[in-house]
């Protein structure tokens, strides 16, 4: 019990920690955008507050609580500039990105440090606060550390990089933000380079823009116990249109871990769990924005579907399915995600991991969540 009133008293410290920065940021913000138009340099300071409420059909409802402190840095000076956030949850804290960048030319761009890896529609396959089945499949909002070359002419953007395994280099911490290999007893790995490679055209048709694109990767995990490097490759193709207030994405995904078995171990929030070592990842998705009203910036409403299909039928795998239908709602500073989760065999939604099966039963589980953010 000591153990535990000690970590709830340092995660309380660690909160009003990030409140009184939090308000020094605010209050410092427009003076530093001031010294920012003064200079070809700038520095700004960000951050976040956020408040969560969820409810179950599959455990107990969770009270609105304060889910999220954030802080951004960014500065430059020239074609030379950084870009760091860092969070705090309940119970732990964890880098989100923290790298460096140069501008080479109007066209090019080069990043080192911990960065989004490159894969699949960008910045994310998703409107909700939730995100889809990538992001807890590690191919969706990714954060490791590398070097990613960026160029853009005309209608076409290419990436390439290069990644030398996860945000901390040791899969057995599962306190991070974004989902990578896990080490555990019965999944010992950890994630050991990675190529990605990533090109999209964009088509200007007469109602809207059309983004046509393919990503690949290629790469390893690390056998952490007898040092074995094994295989790890992905590819997906995508589309993005987006036409008056509409906006329409479709992705197909593939992943495989060349590893002994049928699963592998992925975590991140403090929770470790498996899912299948091949799989399909299709994503539809659909949005509308109503635009600005006469009391809110911004309301969104869409709808997410994803699925994660085992490429081989075998005993001890088998699909999953998530949907998430919600509304955002933008003011100011503060934007309100309402998120309805339905999951079938779906971590984070009822289900035991990722396209597994245990034995039991599957049937649909649904979740309401609701938070609420400040961005300074």
């Amino acid at each position: 019990m000591s153990g535990d009133t000690n970590a709830k008293a340092a995660t309380s410290m660690s909160f009003h920690s990030g409140i009184l920065l939090l308000l020094a940021i605010a209050c410092s913000g427009q003076a530093y955008a001031q010294d920012a138009r003064d200079t070809d340099s700038y520095a700004k300071l960000g951050g976040a507050v956020r408040f969560n409420y969820g409810w179950r059909d599959y455990g107990p409802t969770q009270r609105l609580d304060l889910e999220l402190l954030r802080v951004d840095v960014n500065a430059g000076t020239g074609p030379l500039f950084v870009s760091a956030q860092y969070r705090w949850y309940d119970g732990f804290d964890a880098v989100h990105h923290a790298f460096l960048g140069w501008n080479v030319d109007d066209h090019t761009v080069v990043k080192a440090g911990i960065q989004q890896v490159p894969f699949g529609l960008l910045p994310t396959a998703s409107n909700s606060f939730w995100f889809g089945s990538g992001y807890y499949l590690g191919i969706e909002d990714d954060y490791d550390p590398g070097v990613v070359f960026a160029r853009s002419i005309g209608k076409d953007t290419v990436h390439v990089g290069w990644f030398s395994g996860d945000e901390y280099g040791d899969g057995a911490r599962t306190d991070r933000y974004s989902f990578d290999v896990a080490d555990t007893a019965l999944s010992p790995y950890r994630e050991y380079h990675r190529w990605n490679a990533r090109y999209e055209h964009r088509y200007d048709i007469r109602r809207g823009t059309l983004l046509l694109g393919a990503s690949t990767f290629s790469g390893h995990v690390l056998n952490v116990q007898d040092r074995s490097l094994h295989g790890h490759r992905g590819a997906a193709v995508h589309a993005q249109w987006s036409g008056g207030s509409w906006t329409g994405q479709l992705q197909w995904a593939r992943y495989r871990y060349d590893v002994p078995g049928d699963r592998i171990a992925m975590s991140a929030f403090l929770a470790p769990f498996e899912i299948a070592a091949e799989a399909d990842v299709p994503t539809a998705n659909i949005a509308y924005s109503f635009g600005k009203g006469r009391w809110l910036d911004d309301v969104t409403c869409y709808n997410n579907f994803s699925m994660t299909v085992p490429s081989h039928d075998r005993l001890g795998v088998r699909e999953s399915m998530q949907n998430v239908t919600g509304c955002s709602v933008k003011r100011g500073a503060m934007l309100t995600y309402l998120d309805w989760i339905a999951g079938k065999n779906m971590w984070f939604a009822g289900g035991d991991g990722i396209a597994i099966d245990d034995g039991d039963r599957s049937r649909w589980h649904s979740r309401f969540n609701l938070n609420v953010g400040f961005y300074f």
